[in-house]
């Protein structure tokens, strides 16, 4: 049983690390109706802004690190924030009431540009990112099962940043002028303009907020592999979360990210041995395209009814 627990808790911490990546892409869908390809990009610019300012601050300039780490936290948002200006003003303005097919596969192309241009101006090597999170593993219920419940301390902090994030981005959403009127213009551009609501605006907002969960996640999964160029592949591991969770559901990515991470860990300990290992690379896409057969909206998503 305390094996059961070890695995299954590792899941379900793993699986919250999974919803910090699906956040922004709930974000985004949920306030404009556009799948954003290029959250993954943005885990990826944001963690090398960070890790690559924190060392020059400290290395070079000798900056107290807590200093230092605040200064590289604030230059990353800013990066964040100059891109949702540039993908806002450069991209998004021009297409205004397109299909959505068209801004998806614009956000493709937004993806390759920020990921070249990032690993140009930050570097492209694998960089280790402290920014003083514990990192050591802790024994949990010793008292109940011999030996205890392995945790890493990290993935606890990972749950308790994820927690804090679904909470303000839900009253956010919920009770601010500013999230009524993003799930305003996500349900129709046009309508939303009618009423005086400035589209443009409220992009670079939900840009800019997307941005700044990408520097949350960029920041835990950088501790945890370093920064590097896989973080931007995180995007695919994050479309199984949002899935189950529901595009537009803020709680659902998180509910998502746990059945995932449980499931994965589960399979993969368990079921693995007898069916040849590797279970953990394609269990949350063979859940995912199966839900889609039964439930397409996801857990928490709305269900949209289109008369014809």
């Amino acid at each position: 049983m305390g094996f059961f627990l070890e695995v299954l808790i590792g899941g379900l911490l793993a699986g919250v690390l999974y919803s910090l990546v699906a956040l922004g892409f709930v974000l985004i869908f949920k306030a404009s109706g556009v799948f954003n390809f290029a959250q993954g990009a943005m885990v990826l610019t944001a963690a090398l802004a960070l890790v690559r300012s924190l060392g020059l601050l400290q290395s070079q300039w000798h900056w107290p690190f807590g200093l230092a780490l605040i200064a590289a936290l604030l230059f990353a948002a800013a990066v964040m924030a100059v891109i949702a200006w540039a993908a806002e003003r450069w991209v998004l303005r021009k297409l205004v009431n397109q299909e959505g097919i068209i801004l998806f596969m614009a956000t493709i192309g937004v993806t390759f540009f920020i990921e070249g241009l990032a690993q140009t101006i930050f570097g492209a090597d694998v960089y280790p990112l402290n920014i003083g999170l514990p990192k050591e593993p802790v024994f949990l219920l010793e008292s109940v099962f011999d030996g205890g419940v392995l945790v890493n301390e990290l993935d606890i902090w990972a749950a308790v940043i994820a927690g804090l994030l679904v909470a303000g981005l839900a009253l956010f959403f919920q009770r601010t002028r500013i999230g009524r009127a993003l799930r305003a213009v996500a349900d129709d551009h046009a309508a939303a303009q009618s009423v005086g609501i400035p589209l443009n605006q409220i992009w670079f907002i939900v840009w800019l907020v997307a941005g700044l969960v990408a520097l949350a996640a960029g920041a835990v999964w950088g501790s945890k592999l370093g920064v590097q160029f896989s973080l931007s592949l995180l995007a695919l591991k994050a479309l199984p979360v949002l899935i189950l969770g529901g595009f537009t559901s803020v709680p659902g990515a998180i509910i998502g990210g746990l059945i995932i991470g449980a499931g994965e860990k589960l399979a993969e300990v368990f079921l693995g041995p007898s069916m040849g290992g590797g279970i953990e690379i394609w269990f949350a896409y063979v859940v995912a395209l199966l839900f889609l057969l039964v439930r397409p909206q996801g857990l928490f998503g709305e269900r949209i009814i289109e008369r014809v």
